[in-house]
């Protein structure tokens, strides 16, 4: 039996592996699925020559984040492509919000939003490194942050609906809409402005890049990482029970919250309580598709963004986002749509194109919601259905059948509110560590939550490390 084993081998659970193994310890990870990559793997879903990404596609957190630093991924095969246009937002009449990866030249295209835009995000990126030396780690247990992250925090913190009218464009504020609706909130919750503060701020500093050949790269230059460290990887190996893996001296676990109750059993006794707790997000029901062209935007400008927020504007992101945590499914759902083809034409057979999008959707959702999220691109891309040759779609209980670290289809691996921003997964000092010895949590339930960034592996990783006096 290894020193270590971590269960679960997304990205997360396998920055925790290798963290680990840099620290001298033999590491075991332990995958059910057939091929490693939880949430980062990549398939031809739809046709032969067409490959999809299943789950993740587009990677701000991963240039952002320092784990990823740590890694020479070109030198592992990973190679990521960046569009010129980071993402865009269509609108009725043929115009459309866009970011491209200069703040000046995206307020040049806002209009009477030019100077706002440009005091707002200016000063951002220029302190996005410290920023993100703090977002990207738990609030608790460090120091208070430095004056410029306290700023952005209390920016943060307030609801996005009411950051978007800071603008008097439609262009302006459906930017900051759409890069506020990842949070899977409404856009009337407190924290969203931080998510669209965020992006927007990453998408000019580092671009929102994608990988040439498919996310599932990511995982196999990890693994190869491990690999050349003495870890091993073992797929087709459910752990149904933390005894499955008793020999380790640590356990980390790439699981949500509900599964940790599950692997524990009896162990936990009441100490269950706070994970059963854990609220999860919305869903997400998810589209491929193969098509025979580019998808054809009314707005120029979209057609060469790697991501494309689809939805009109500020008010009908807002009723979207509302209906579903009403319960509700959106007639006019948000969708985020990516098309990798834009800067990885390998993706698909010569002259085809591959497009990969989701809506939003009440959690456990068994609603097929392809026909809503079809006429949303056709409405901003008339001839769109036209060109579909053939599609894959999963819908939010599906996605958990496929990840079950997926509960209800909610890809962010809990609700992202105020109160779980703060007490993620539970109200303990660390939040990696369990109330089991030697056992901890890795998964994006963890600071600071969903992505591909791999922070909640390594952080967790450290925590482990330190508890052992390694």
């Amino acid at each position: 039996m290894a020193d270590a084993a971590v269960v679960g081998s997304g990205p997360n659970g396998l920055a925790a592996a290798i963290t680990l193994a840099r620290a001298g310890l033999a590491v075991d990870v332990y995958e059910g699925a057939q091929t490693p990559g939880g949430g980062c793997r990549t398939a031809e879903l739809t046709l032969p020559g067409f490959r999809h990404d299943v789950c993740s596609a587009v990677h701000p957190l991963l240039v952002a984040s320092p784990f990823f630093r740590s890694i020479d991924l070109e030198g592992l095969g990973v190679r990521l492509g960046t569009p010129r246009v980071q993402f865009a937002h269509p609108l009725d009449d043929g115009r459309a919000g866009a970011v491209v990866a200069s703040v000046s030249e995206t307020a040049s295209m806002l209009g009477r939003d030019e100077r706002t835009y440009r005091r707002l995000f200016e000063p951002l990126v220029r302190k996005l490194d410290t920023i993100l030396a703090s977002v990207l780690r738990p609030i608790r247990p460090f120091p208070p942050p430095p004056l410029d992250v306290a700023r952005f925090g209390l920016r943060g913190l307030v609801p996005a609906s009411r950051l978007a009218r800071r603008f008097e464009t439609d262009e302006a504020r459906a930017i900051v809409a759409g890069a506020a609706g990842h949070a899977m909130l409404p856009l009337s919750s407190p924290v969203t402005s931080s998510f669209g503060l965020l992006f927007l701020s990453v998408a000019h500093a580092l671009g929102w890049p994608m990988v040439e050949g498919g996310s599932a790269l990511i995982v196999a230059g990890l693994i190869e990482e491990l690999g050349s460290l003495g870890g091993r990887v073992h797929t087709e190996r459910w752990v149904k029970s933390l005894e499955d893996v008793g020999g380790a001296r640590t356990v980390l676990l790439d699981v949500s919250p509900r599964q940790f109750v599950d692997l524990a059993g009896e162990r936990l006794g009441r100490a269950r309580r706070p994970f059963e707790r854990f609220r999860y997000g919305p869903g997400v029901c998810k589209v491929d598709w193969a098509l025979s062209g580019p998808v054809p935007w009314e707005a120029e400008i979209c057609r060469e963004a790697g991501t494309v927020h689809v939805c009109g504007p500020l008010e009908e992101v807002e009723r979207s986002e509302a209906d579903v945590r009403a319960g509700r499914h959106s007639e006019q759902p948000f969708c985020l749509v990516s098309q990798p083809c834009v800067v990885d034409p390998s993706r698909a057979p010569e002259g085809r194109h591959t497009l990969w999008g989701y809506c939003h959707v009440p959690s456990g959702s068994t609603t097929d919601m392809t026909e809503a999220i079809e006429a949303q691109i056709e409405r901003f891309a008339p001839g769109f259905k036209r060109l579909v040759l053939a599609r894959s779609t999963m819908t939010a209980l599906e996605m958990e059948a496929y990840n079950p670290n997926y509960i209800g289809g909610d890809i962010n691996g809990g609700s992202c509110d105020l109160r779980q921003s703060v007490l993620r997964p539970t109200a303990h000092w660390n939040p990696y560590r369990t109330p089991l010895k030697g056992v901890y949590l890795c998964s994006a339930s963890t600071p600071p939550g969903g992505g591909v960034h791999g922070m909640c592996g390594m952080l967790a990783a450290q925590s482990a490390l330190a508890d052992l006096g390694a």
